[in-house]
């Protein structure tokens, strides 16, 4: 039997990796000449594009005033862990998760701060947790938009305008591409390299006056590291939040944000680039829905997310091997996949159901995901009949 003919067109970027992710169309190294490199971050110029950048993360993200926003050092992870080491405690928490790093924050939580008054409100992966089931009388932590599974928190509604608890969100692969409800979130978490295509090490912070109130209000009774102390004599050390980073910045990596934030902007701001992940998932969708061998792991439509897109293997004679080569004939048309250079990274995250994860966040172009899904269905066909399934 033969296979498929092999598709002409290429994606014009083959990088579909969920993070880092795609820098953005047309990014060159020469828009970085203006870095402030050599020069102390401390000084006029270092501080003013620190501040620049969190200016204009504000207008793009439509970030209400009152709420601070910091630049803070170790990505996602070190916003995520200031945010758990320096206000858990105060109350019980219910923690959510329906993919890896949802778990992990429950780790930290339960393993290293060793709070007791915990609940554990979990889903599989490809599922929600029963959002009503959450008190936000209770401090919470939950991830906006799952990176590893594909499943997204529909909205907010089910957050409290009245709660007395915090809302913690990772949203690291949600910014930039969907709207946050910020009057019902009092921490946000992202990093530049997840959702802009930034460079790596750099994680954002934003809290809400109720956030800060927390910290002023309470001290936990674990010892905070240096880099995650946002108080000082129980006020909020404010200079965090106007680019006096806690540690060294990379100027390289601030100018390199600073580009792709400006090129937001120019689009159109936080809209266009909500626009621009809705119109790529809308492409891989329409493909799935002609497709008879792929489905995403998310099933209801309502919870699938715009950037992290998660597929599977629906294919009955694939899907009736055993989980292990189910997984290896995923990974033959990955590797396929990168061997032709249109599409590099898709393969599942390590903790995920086998299968492909596809990022079509904001930086991504709508023509390079058409061109990419002719390539899905060929690769598939090829390791089909080399395998002989």
């Amino acid at each position: 039997m033969t296979g498929i003919a092999k598709p002409e067109a290429r994606p014009q970027r083959p990088y579909f990796s969920s993070g880092p992710c795609a820098k953005r169309p047309g990014w060159d190294l020469k828009n970085l000449a203006d870095a402030a490199l050599g020069r102390s971050h401390r000084a006029k110029i270092g501080k003013s594009k620190l501040k620049e950048a969190i200016d204009l993360t504000r207008e793009i993200l439509g970030v209400p005033e009152g709420y601070r926003i910091g630049i803070v050092p170790a990505s996602d992870t070190g916003a995520v862990e200031m945010a758990l080491w320096s206000l858990l405690g105060e109350r019980g928490v219910d923690l959510l998760a329906w993919e890896s790093f949802g778990s992990g924050w429950i780790t930290d939580v339960v393993k290293q701060l060793k709070l007791e008054d915990v609940r554990k409100i979990e889903a599989d992966y490809g599922k929600i947790p029963d959002l009503s089931s959450v008190d936000t009388d209770r401090d919470v932590v939950f991830t906006w938009n799952g990176t590893t599974s594909g499943v997204r928190v529909p909205n907010a509604d089910w957050i409290a305008s009245d709660r007395k608890g915090l809302t913690i969100c990772d949203a690291t692969s949600a910014a930039f591409a969907q709207e946050l409800d910020f009057e019902k979130l009092d921490v946000v978490t992202f990093s530049w390299q997840k959702v802009m295509g930034g460079e790596a090490a750099h994680g954002m912070l934003i809290l809400s006056p109720r956030a800060v109130e927390r910290l002023e209000s309470y001290t936990p009774p674990w010892p905070l590291p240096k880099i995650f102390r946002m108080t000082k004599g129980g006020k909020l050390i404010e200079g965090i939040f106007v680019g006096e980073t806690i540690n060294t910045p990379s100027m390289l990596a601030v100018e390199d944000y600073l580009d792709t934030l400006k090129w937001a902007k120019s689009l159109g701001g936080g809209k266009a680039m909500r626009d621009r992940a809705d119109a790529n998932a809308a492409v891989l969708t329409r493909w799935v829905e002609g497709a008879d061998w792929i489905d995403f792991l998310a099933a209801d439509p309502a919870l699938r997310s715009n950037t992290s897109v998660c597929l599977k293997i629906s294919d009955k004679a694939v899907a009736a091997l055993p989980d292990d080569e189910q997984a290896k004939f995923a990974k033959s048309i990955a590797a396929l996949l990168e061997e032709e250079d249109v599409a590099l990274d898709i393969g599942a995250y390590r903790d995920a159901p086998s299968g492909f994860r596809i990022w079509t966040g904001s930086t991504i172009e709508t023509s390079d995901v058409e061109a990419l899904t002719p390539w899905l269905d060929w690769a598939f066909e090829t390791v089909r009949q080399r395998n002989e399934v």
